[in-house]
């Protein structure tokens, strides 16, 4: 039974084919290396909990989508600030809305990951130390087990 590696490699695909990330990580957060400039826009996957039924297991999974926010040399704006935050956003959530779309009606879908009920988005800035802005998505995928029973 290889239902956690081809989900996670499955997701992993996907996120590597998005234009909008540069790089693609699992596991902890803290153990990545976030002051690498040239990781970003970063996609980073963690699958937290699930629960196993009969026919299927059920697995939730969480992923962040996240750039750097950089200071804008231009005159400060009282709606957008002094950064490009908004653009951060903008793009962070574009890659995140590709990804779900994959999820619910893609080729993931068409392999047996069914997403269930909706992904759930978060938007964030100031979560982190360096000044990262961008987008989580929490979602539950359902697979079919594939382990026989004697």
């Amino acid at each position: 039974m290889k239902t956690f590696f081809n989900l996670t490699e499955r997701i992993k695909t996907e996120l590597e084919s998005n234009a909008l990330i540069n790089s693609v990580t699992y596991g902890d957060l803290y153990e990545v290396d976030l002051q690498k400039q040239n990781i970003f826009p970063l996609a980073h996957v963690n699958v937290t909990t699930g629960a196993i039924a009969s026919a299927t297991t059920s697995l939730n999974v969480s992923i962040l989508f996240l750039d750097i926010v950089g200071e804008s040399k231009e005159e400060q704006d009282a709606f957008y600030g002094d950064d490009n935050e908004h653009y951060v956003l903008n793009s962070m959530l574009a890659a995140a809305t590709k990804t779900s779309q994959e999820l619910l009606r893609g080729d993931l879908y068409a392999d047996g990951y069914e997403v269930e009920d909706s992904v759930n988005v978060e938007l964030f800035s100031e979560r982190f130390e360096d000044k990262l802005a961008g987008v989580g998505l929490d979602f539950s995928v359902t697979i079919k087990n594939s382990v026989d029973l004697c």
